[in-house]
């Protein structure tokens, strides 16, 4: 990738958090914000995998 395709696909990346952080606001557990952000990045047709296990 680019940095180009990087600067974008980071802006889209921030522009779906901060569209959840808009909708939701504050003081939900974190899984609602988990996934809030996995269906906006769905529509946003960003591809993703949740939770990871670090090795």
């Amino acid at each position: 990738m680019s940095d180009f395709q990087f600067t974008k696909t980071t802006r889209r990346i921030i522009g779906c958090a901060m569209k959840v952080h808009n909708e939701l606001g504050n003081g939900f557990q974190e899984i609602i914000y988990q996934r809030a952000l996995a269906r906006e990045m769905v529509t946003e047709d960003l591809e993703f995998v949740r939770e990871l296990p670090m090795t």
